[in-house]
């Protein structure tokens, strides 16, 4: 993402930029303050002043320091970018939502420089320029323009590189079997020039002729099978070795780079690239060799027999070769745009298969089906016009390179006619044409086998390459955490451009229950990402122990945290081996007291297989609260030094939350508690509330010491009051309405 345009010399004169001014940043935009497209029109910002440009025109000139605040600001498909001075907002450009986050970084650079920071904001999301090709580099190490093939040579000859006994093994098979097809057509020409056409042999002649092509036919299919067991072998196991990369990598990566991609995209690059990569190994290289040695032979045997004969052969091969170069870039486009619509298929598949539940509870099945079909046709239309490129494509190479061998035959058999060559020389010379051409015939089919092979790896270096954001330092250490959080002037946004938390300064203790309070957005779960270490902070620090989080382990981390999201997530498996998943060495005693402490154990005991009990995928043969308690027992087994509680009781009904609340108020004690709830009652034990909202912290105190201060959190707990008693009122209409004066009786109990 470039945020620094080249602005063009007229303008630049135009500035009259000072003797220690330079040009920070800059970027066009598109469109006027009433909404039409422009062209030519630029803002740039030095260290000193902000210069809005209009067709040519100098529109805004405004220093820096005059500026109270910058702002970005998405609107309905368009954005703007405003300045406030003396409490007054000024629209400077307006922008298409294509440039919103490249003047998202300008706006936060640009105030940066306004608040005496000469720090350059660089955007996350900058692409890696080629150096040769000028074109972007799409999130591989090597530029895929300039050295695809190069690269992925390279990289196939490293998937395989483990494997050189079987590759060795694979080469002497298939010189063999190269040898076997050269020798065969040598014998028929003996045959039929020293028996056939002198009618010089009899029934032991012809006896031993088809002894020798048998047993020669027999070895030939005998290194044909050995080969391709081997092929098939070597394939199946280097697409093992991909799909556990894959898979390894996958959980290595961030959650950043994980929510970017569909689980579809993701499933499709584990199992199908995998797949089209063993095809590969199986169908294409097993035979490669042996084709190239064939036609090597072949030629040199053709040569030697007859130069004149042979050059006529290969007279169409260069047209073959010039057309196979033509739409080599088209059928790789073509495979690309077939994967990319397969992802697509299966990513709306698992989200609606995920989601069946909710589906079917809104009455949405037509639709889904729908959008299904319309996905599908569009899926099927790229794969018909792919197949049927390739069956037009395929046929007229085929054509161009047989109507060689029909000039063979024609001009040989003139040879025979005037005495200039055997019969059996005709025929082994046609038999080694044949050789010639029938592999050639494959061989047009191998740009397709190539174009896929190149696909799929591309599609898989581009998840291996991928560096996590979330790695240990070279120097990161195991750390047995006691309990003291500070966060220090830290800033957060999932997108840089657009922070979520802005300066937060926060110092919790040891043994502390934290409760962070605020509006939905404000950032309270991602304060608890940030301490889990699902993200890194942007800026500030976030310290533990006093000791920089990113210096810490995240295996040592993790193993010390307790966390109890808003969003239950049970494996498909027992009970007792989704409690044992956080403490895998637990024993059932320790599950059980565990169980006992989140008021789990005595629902599992009335289930019919207990602690042994099969809960489906997700846990879905389980009530919500259910569901939340193995959670939470979940936590409880691993003993944490630090507790993450997201909504920790927000599916229980009452009774089982008066007896949660007491288990995790023993939980709790001595450990450092982070806790969200959107119910303000389930926080009042803890030791301080944080109120964040607009991206900061704006109170915090003791749930009395805010409600006198009468803020953010005192409209809030008013505001659930009032919903509490607004339920309740409603609940007792609706019974006076049943059961009281002039109405109904109750129904019988």
């Amino acid at each position: 993402m470039n945020l620094k345009y080249e602005l063009p010399k007229k303008l630049l004169e135009f500035m009259k930029l000072e003797a220690d001014e330079e040009i920070r940043y800059c970027a066009p935009y598109d469109l006027s303050t009433d909404g039409n497209y422009i062209k030519d029109s630029y803002v740039a910002v030095t260290n000193k002043r902000i210069v809005v440009f209009f067709k040519s025109q100098i529109i805004h000139n405004i220093s820096l320091f005059d500026c109270q605040d910058i702002l970005c600001e998405k609107l309905v498909d368009n954005g703007v970018l405003s300045v406030i001075i003396g409490g007054q907002p000024y629209l400077l450009a307006r922008f298409s939502m294509r440039h919103v986050a490249r003047f998202a970084y300008i706006a936060r650079g640009a105030k940066l420089l306004a608040s005496g920071q000469n720090k350059m904001v660089v955007s996350l999301e900058q692409e890696r320029i080629c150096e040769k090709c000028g074109r972007a580099i799409p999130g591989t190490r090597e530029c895929p323009h300039c050295d695809g093939r190069r690269a992925t040579l390279k990289k196939f000859w490293q998937l395989c590189s483990p494997y050189k006994f079987n590759l060795l093994f694979i080469s002497v098979l298939m010189v063999a079997t190269s040898a076997f097809n050269l020798v065969i057509p040598y014998v028929l020409k003996e045959f039929i020039d020293r028996v056939l056409y002198p009618r010089a042999g009899g029934f032991y002649e012809v006896l031993i002729f088809i002894s020798v092509i048998l047993s020669l036919t027999i070895l030939l299919i005998t290194f044909n099978i050995a080969k391709n067991w081997w092929c098939a072998s070597l394939g199946a196991k280097i697409s093992m070795d991909l799909r556990a990369k894959l898979y390894h990598k996958i959980q290595q990566l961030s959650l950043s780079f994980i929510n970017s991609r569909k689980p579809g995209d993701l499933m499709n690059r584990v199992v199908g690239d995998t797949s089209n990569i063993r095809r590969f190994i199986e169908q294409a290289m097993g035979s490669m060799l042996t084709i190239l040695i064939t036609m090597i032979g072949a030629l040199a045997l053709m040569l030697r027999s007859n130069a004149i004969l042979t050059l006529i052969s290969v007279v169409f091969l260069p047209v073959v070769i010039v057309l196979s170069r033509m739409w080599r870039k088209h059928i790789r486009r073509l495979f690309r745009n077939q994967r990319f619509h397969s992802d697509r298929v299966n990513s709306l598949l698992q989200d609606v298969i995920s989601g069946m539940r909710v589906v079917k509870l809104y009455g949405r099945e037509e639709d889904e089906i729908e959008k299904f079909d319309h996905l599908n046709e569009r899926f099927a239309s790229i794969q018909k016009r792919n197949e049927v490129f390739w069956a037009k494509f395929y046929p007229i190479l085929t054509f161009i390179m047989g109507l060689g061998l029909y000039f063979v035959t024609y001009f040989g058999g003139l040879d025979v006619l005037k005495g200039n060559m055997t019969p059996g020389g005709l025929t082994q010379f046609v038999s080694y044409a044949g050789m010639l051409y029938g592999p050639l015939g494959w061989m047009t089919h191998l740009p397709r086998m190539i174009m896929q092979l190149v696909t799929g790896l591309e599609r898989i270096y581009d998840v291996l390459d991928e560096e996590p954001e979330i790695a240990d330092l070279p120097d990161a250490i195991d750390h047995e955490i006691k309990g003291d959080i500070t966060f220090k002037n830290v800033s957060f946004g999932y997108k840089a451009y657009e922070p979520v938390l802005e300066n937060i300064n926060l110092e919790v203790k040891k043994g502390e229950m934290i409760g962070l309070v605020g509006p939905s957005g404000a950032g309270k779960s991602t304060m608890i990402n940030l301490i889990m270490r699902l993200y890194d902070v942007d800026e500030g620090q976030l310290l533990i122990d006093g000791i920089d989080i990113r210096n810490i382990k995240t295996s040592s981390l993790h193993s010390q945290i307790g966390v109890v999201l808003q969003e239950t997530f049970l494996f498909s498996g027992t009970i007792l081996n989704n409690l044992r998943f956080a403490k895998p060495d637990a024993t059932l005693e320790e599950i059980i007291m565990a169980a006992k402490m989140a008021n789990a154990h005595d629902f599992i005991c009335k289930l019919p297989d207990g602690y042994n009990t099969y809960i489906g995928e997700k846990g879905n043969r389980l009530s919500g609260g259910e569901r939340q308690r193995l959670a939470i027992a979940r936590a409880i087994l691993v003993n944490p030094r630090l507790l993450i509680l997201d909504e920790a009781t927000s599916s229980l009904d009452t009774e089982s939350e008066y007896l949660i609340q007491e288990a995790l108020k023993r939980l709790t004690k001595g450990r450092t508690t982070f806790a969200i709830a959107h119910r303000l009652s389930t926080l009042r034990n803890a030791n301080r509330l944080i109120v964040i909202d607009n991206h900061t912290i704006i109170e915090s105190g003791t749930h009395d010491e805010l409600m006198r201060q009468k803020g953010l959190y005192y409209k809030l707990v008013n505001a659930q009051l009032q919903m509490a008693a607004l339920q309740e009122a409603n609940a007792g209409h609706t019974h006076g309405r049943r059961g009281g004066p002039g109405g109904p009786p109750p129904p019988p109990r």
